[in-house]
């Protein structure tokens, strides 16, 4: 991501030619935006992007983008901001190995020019070669928002036009409701026994007052986003604003406590932490070397918990300390080397070697029976975990999932996330379904879309001369980002254009408001003649478009 200092196109702030060089979108900031709690229900919006990848550990998109293939222009143009693991499904396309992306689309009012960004988003993958699924989350609706069964009906054929006018291919896909899709609903069920109330509470701000359902619909979604995983394991992506990284985050965990079988590396045979595993991996790393030249070659625990107190030059392989006259470290410490010291201590001459531990989380007797004959070459068996010496992390994780689908297990692969920026409102501040002048409905006649662009608030001066001497503020302007984030589709040029003649005094907001007022009232005309065509292929396909529950 472009350096939040200076949010400009990086062609607008270098003229020198670069076939390859992209174009940005504003970056800006709405107003009354919330950088900190991000409510899936709520109306908040995000003062500063850095803030997600500091305190969310989102990861910038920039960082992946150089290897995704023919990349969308949301994704060349910094829209698409952030992700979760996205390079696991990077490497699965690469490779021609299953993978899929999903969404969904909560139905309390008509799509707008929002959701097309997420509907743009399923149709790229799906035409990159991955499976396809989208739904609508009715359930959801229906609990969190008070819809009755017949609005809920109305909303949802809309957008299910919307997306196969965009270009869904239904026969390379799946489109389902939530209330009518019976596994996934059974999903939501085991899903529901590795959540509590205590943890959505913590995420999600539950009291007290929190409806059931609501809560329900909660782990009904975070089935929805491991659904393309019940027939085999595959990295899945979840294209979403950052309004819905709580759901990402917590369908990771449950994703993770559904496994049979958890994977580690480990260096003796007693547990450690994150951050103690790293203290004893860098004393193992100090004292390998030092070992290979002695008599003994072995590196002991009491060696490293002597390192990782004294420091290495207290070690001597030759005249190690008896550990009746060895206390080390405090096991209760909020300091993990104290921790580290004291555990490696109490192991004193157990060898210290580099290992992976497959944990025992839910494994039935079979499964864990069946890992232990998959293991080759050197082991050691315990009751909860089985250690392996002569596997790679990635070689064990790979052979866990085997054996745990083998024997009924799921073995879903931690889901995948892409983030793209909020719209601004075209009155300023987040655009919202329920502020109708503030967005532009896929649904709008087309005059009266080219009307609310004319009405939309701009980053012009205040008057013509001051436009043409200081330039207008592109990356403030709602109508530059119509441009970056729909109108001007694939054509980057006609992006840096408008910016470059926006913030070099050369357009003036009447004139650039009339062009983008005009492709809209085109996008809209096409959008809905396509929509047209689409009402015969809705109706033939396996969907339910009317509830079962009116």
């Amino acid at each position: 991501m472009s350096d939040h200092t200076d949010e400009r196109p990086r062609d607008a702030r270098d003229h020198t030619d670069d076939a390859d060089r992209s174009v940005r979108p504003d970056g800006g900031t709405a107003a009354g935006a919330d950088d900190v709690t991000l409510d899936p229900w709520g109306s908040s919006t995000v003062a500063d992007y850095r803030k997600l990848f500091e305190q969310f550990g989102i990861e910038e998109f920039d960082e992946v983008l150089p290897d995704v293939p023919t990349p969308h222009y949301l994704m060349r143009r910094g829209v698409i901001f952030g992700h979760r693991e996205y390079r696991r499904v990077l490497e699965a396309m690469a490779n021609d190995d299953p993978a899929a992306v999903l969404s969904g689309f909560m139905p309390t009012g008509d799509p707008h020019i929002g959701h097309k960004l997420v509907f743009d988003e399923i149709i790229w993958h799906q035409r990159q070669g991955l499976d396809a699924y989208a739904l609508i989350a009715d359930l959801e609706a229906h609990a969190a928002r008070g819809l009755s069964w017949a609005e809920i009906d109305e909303h949802a054929r809309d957008y299910l036009l919307s997306l196969l006018a965009l270009g869904f291919d239904p026969e390379e896909g799946e489109l389902y409701r939530q209330s009518e899709n019976r596994p996934l609903q059974d999903l939501a069920f085991e899903l529901g026994v590795k959540a509590n109330y205590s943890e959505l509470q913590a995420i999600y701000g539950f009291d007290g007052e929190t409806d059931v359902s609501h809560m329900q619909s909660v782990v009904t979604q975070m089935a929805d986003i491991c659904y393309p995983q019940l027939d085999e394991p595959k990295p899945t992506v979840i294209p979403v604003g950052p309004d819905q990284d709580p759901h990402v985050r917590l369908s990771r965990d449950l994703a993770s406590r559904m496994r049979f079988f958890g994977v580690t590396e480990a260096y003796a045979s007693f547990e450690v932490d994150e951050a103690e595993r790293a203290v004893v991996a860098n004393a193992y790393e100090a004292l390998a070397e030092r070992a290979a030249d002695h008599d003994d070659g072995t590196v002991r625990c009491l060696d490293a918990a002597v390192l990782v107190e004294e420091g290495i030059e207290a070690v001597d392989f030759d005249d190690r300390p008896r550990m009746d006259q060895y206390e080390a470290g405090d096991s209760g410490s909020d300091d993990p080397e104290a921790r580290a010291a004291a555990k490696l201590a109490n192991a004193g001459m157990e060898p210290l070697r580099p290992r992976v531990r497959f944990l025992d989380r839910n494994a039935t007797p079979e499964a864990f029976a069946a890992l232990v004959e998959a293991v080759d070459g050197e082991k050691r068996v315990f009751d909860e975990h089985v250690d392996a010496f002569d596997l790679t992390h990635d070689e064990a994780e790979s052979l866990a999932q085997d054996v745990e689908v083998d024997n009924g297990g799921y073995g879903f692969v931690p889901p995948s996330s892409i983030y793209h920026r909020f719209m601004t409102g075209l009155t300023g501040g987040k655009m919202s379904s329920s502020i109708p002048a503030s967005h532009i409905s896929l649904l709008d006649d087309p005059a009266e879309g080219y009307d609310k662009v004319k009405s939309a608030t701009t980053g012009g001066r205040e008057t013509a001369e001051l436009q043409r001497e200081l330039g207008g503020e592109a990356d403030d302007c709602p109508v530059y980002e119509l441009y970056a984030y729909l109108l001007a589709q694939d054509d980057d040029d006609l992006t840096r254009e408008v910016y470059e003649e926006c913030v070099g005094g050369e357009r003036l907001c009447g004139g650039c408001k009339e062009q983008a007022a005009e492709l809209m009232r085109e996008f809209l005309e096409d959008h809905q003649e396509k929509r047209a065509e689409a009402e015969e292929l809705l109706d033939s396909l396996d969907v339910e478009l009317e509830s079962s529950r009116r």
